[in-house]
């Protein structure tokens, strides 16, 4: 009995891929049954955000007293240096995003510092964290965010001249 039924499933299964297979050799755009490319395991999610500009490490809003500065280096990194003046640091952590209570409480800290522009350094590392939080919190409702082009290492090489 439970042969039988086994056969009679795998007949089943053999009639039905034959079914398809004829399907789709009589469809004008059937499906390839090989992949004509190698496929891309790794593939970058499509990144949320807002608008960031880029800055360079010498640009006076960087020292300005009307700019709002975030440091997005992990704790180690902005330990070794260098911190901008007054920086808030802001770790940026490339799978979790900002949790909503530490967004409002930045956007409380720039409210009250009545800072007219917000500028995030990072790493400088392709991908920059420093541009990929600018992107997170201008896309999360702060305005006027730029990102110093180059990040941390960018701005120790200007302190150095």
């Amino acid at each position: 009995m439970v042969q039988r039924t086994l056969v009679e499933a795998a007949l089943v299964a053999a009639v039905s891929a034959g079914v398809a297979l004829a399907v789709n050799t009589l469809r004008p755009n059937g499906l390839p049954l090989l992949a004509r490319t190698p496929y891309e395991v790794l593939v970058p999610c499509p990144e949320p955000g807002g608008e960031v500009t880029p800055v360079a490490p010498d640009d006076p809003a960087v020292g300005s007293s009307h700019t709002f500065r975030i440091d997005a280096r992990t704790p180690a990194e902005a330990l070794a240096g260098p911190r901008l003046p007054g920086a808030v640091h802001v770790p940026f952590d490339w799978l979790d995003p900002i949790p909503d209570a530490r967004l409002a409480e930045l956007a409380r800290a720039i409210a009250a510092s009545r800072a007219t522009r917000v500028v995030v350094y990072g790493d400088g590392g392709h991908p920059d964290s420093g541009e990929h939080l600018g992107r997170e919190i201008s896309g999360r409702g702060i305005k006027n965010v730029s990102f110093v082009r180059g990040g941390a290492p960018a701005l120790q090489r200007e302190e150095s001249r």
